[in-house]
C-alpha cells in the first residue's frame, strides 16, 4: 500500500492518493495521472480549495464497495462518495472519495483502444464530478456532465472519449 499526497495550490483541491493494489505498481504515473485530472477539473468548474480523496484498488475491493453502498454484486470502473460533512474552521473543505477499480479500468482501455492513463484521467473527472453534483441520471443531465467531461479532457489533451462509442454504436 502507498499513498501520495500533493497540494496544488489554493485554488485547486488537495488530493490525497492512497494505492491499495499492487497491480498498480504496473502504471507508475497512476498518481500523477490523477492529481492532473483533478486539478483540470477543480480549475474549470472553478470549485477552489478542498480535498479529494482517491483509492486506487483492485476489482474485489471495489466489488464489495459496490454491492455494500449500491446493491450491485459486480465490479465497476469508479465510484464516487461526496461528502456530507461541512468543513470545520481552518480547515480545507471535503469533496470527498474517489475509488478506481486496476482491472476493469485495464479491461476497458483495451476494449475501446483507449490509452489507460486516458481512461484514468476520464474516470477520475468522471467521478470529481460526481463529488460536486453532477450526475447523469436523466438524458440532459448526462448530456451536460459529458460536455463538461470533454471540455476538462480537452485541456489535457485528451480525445474526446466518447466519440469511439458513438461511432461504434455503443
Amino acid at each position: 500500500m502507498s499513498r501520495s499526497t500533493r497540494t496544488t495550490g489554493a485554488a485547486a483541491p488537495s488530493v490525497d492518493i492512497l494505492i491499495q493494489s499492487p497491480l498498480w505498481d504496473r502504471e507508475p504515473k497512476a498518481s500523477a495521472c490523477v492529481h492532473e485530472a483533478v486539478t483540470a477539473a477543480a480549475t474549470e468548474i472553478a470549485v477552489g480549495a478542498g480535498e479529494v480523496s482517491v483509492l486506487l484498488i483492485d476489482d474485489a475491493g471495489i466489488r464489495t464497495l459496490n454491492r455494500d453502498w449500491r446493491g450491485m454484486d459486480k465490479p465497476t470502473n469508479v465510484l464516487s462518495f461526496p461528502t456530507t460533512a461541512p468543513a470545520q474552521p481552518g480547515a480545507l473543505r471535503p469533496f470527498g472519495d474517489i475509488v478506481i477499480a486496476y482491472e476493469t479500468l485495464a479491461r476497458e482501455s483495451s476494449e475501446e483502444s483507449k490509452p489507460f492513463l486516458h481512461h484514468l484521467a476520464h474516470l477520475t473527472v468522471h467521478g470529481f464530478l460526481h463529488l460536486i453534483g453532477y450526475d447523469h441520471e436523466t438524458d440532459s443531465d448526462a448530456e451536460t456532465m459529458e460536455a463538461l467531461e470533454r471540455t476538462i479532457l480537452a485541456r489535457l489533451e485528451i480525445p474526446d472519449p466518447y466519440r469511439a462509442h458513438e461511432v461504434s454504436g455503443h
